[in-house]
């Protein structure tokens, strides 16, 4: 087999793993790394036996695909230049700063006929893989996606590099277009939005509470699916899937716990799970990770011509449902009308500091 020609744009933090993981790929030939950074580049370069670049134009004509992991404000004009030389492109998420831009490599895929994905890296976790192997139908979600604040991707909040992930998961999951969004959240830094909660409302019913934060202690990432079929719960860090579903007993009876006799109410603690409510545990944790399951996908998009798992258009759609939970919160009033303060940057003035309680601090005052 012909060895794939591939390059990755920007490897910093994440992107170098990109070049890690594809350089050591069989049917991949790694013939490039390009970097903003010339000894990043370098560095990068030397530890995978590959060439350097500090731009990305001399690769034009010398690959087969590429992967783009730059900031997401460069990746519309990286993407756009090697989809209108014919060439297939993996791009992180968000796609691009906006719809328009989407819109537009969306288009440049088509005409040149190659694929075009974007790096909604979640919908390769084990756990979700299998979620969405079963017959459920979500009509209450609970996203939660927390983190450390890190100091990367500070061009963007945390909707964009942050919940974006979980509302393409659940854009994918529920299957219906979002009827309604409203939005609450806080630049605790200043700058862009440290922490946002949304609600959105589906079309089909579906009712969702997405929050995301990039500033707390310890990370957490999950969802909680209730549905008429049961319950899911994906801990998306340690790979694992938790199911709960009615028994056939309870499917065909119900449970009536009022008429039960004295002994059987005594055992009803012990038998819900088990006898009631049955629980099936799935660990995702031996499958893999999920880049390399995302960067196997591409490749062999690339080499069949398939549709990715995650077009273009779902990098697209994700990014306009994100644009409308920004507006939302621009929008937010916090005092419960219009002539007060708005948005993530308007929070109203402390009444005081929390580690100090306010009859201390009004008998210091006096």
């Amino acid at each position: 087999m012909t060895r794939l020609r591939m390059a990755v744009i920007g490897v910093g933090h994440l992107g170098q793993h990109h070049a890690r993981i594809l350089s050591g790929m069989p049917d991949v030939e790694l013939v490039g790394v390009v970097d903003a950074n010339p000894e990043q580049a370098r560095g990068i370069a030397a530890k995978l036996g590959t060439t350097p670049y500090d731009q990305y134009t001399p690769l034009l004509g010398r690959v087969d695909a590429v992967s783009i992991v730059t900031p997401t404000i460069h990746h519309h004009s990286v993407a756009s230049a090697f989809l209108r030389a014919g060439v297939p492109v993996l791009v992180e998420k968000p796609v691009c700063r906006t719809v328009a831009e989407a819109d537009d490599l969306i288009a440049l895929a088509a005409k040149a006929n190659v694929p075009f994905q974007v790096g909604h890296i979640e919908r390769f976790n084990p756990a979700f893989e299998e979620l969405v192997r079963r017959p459920i139908r979500p009509k209450f979600v609970e996203a939660e996606r927390h983190g450390p604040f890190t100091g990367r991707s500070v061009d963007i909040g945390a909707v964009l590099d942050l919940m974006i992930h979980d509302l393409d998961l659940l854009l994918s999951l529920v299957g219906s277009p979002v009827r309604n969004v409203s939005a609450v959240g806080a630049a605790v830094f200043g700058g862009h939005e440290d922490m946002v909660n949304a609600r959105l409302e589906f079309e089909n019913g579906c009712v969702a509470h997405v929050t995301a934060s990039r500033i707390t202690k310890l990370p957490k990432r999950r969802l909680r699916v209730w549905a008429p079929e049961g319950y899911a719960g994906i801990d998306f860090v340690t790979r694992k899937l938790t199911l709960v579903q009615q028994s056939e007993e309870v499917r065909e009876h119900g449970l009536d716990v009022e008429h039960l006799d004295a002994a059987a109410k005594a055992r009803l603690k012990d038998e819900v799970f088990g006898r009631y409510l049955q629980v099936l545990n799935l660990d995702g944790d031996r499958k893999g990770d999920q880049l390399t399951a995302e960067l196997k996908h591409f490749v062999n998009c690339v080499r069949t011509g398939n549709c990715p798992r995650v077009s273009g258009e779902d990098g697209r759609n994700a990014l306009e449902l994100a644009e409308r939970v920004l507006t939302a919160l621009r929008n937010h009033q916090w005092n419960g009308h219009v002539e007060g303060p708005l948005g993530p940057n308007g929070l109203p003035q402390p009444a005081g500091f929390l580690f100090t309680p306010m009859k201390i601090a009004q008998n210091k005052a006096a």
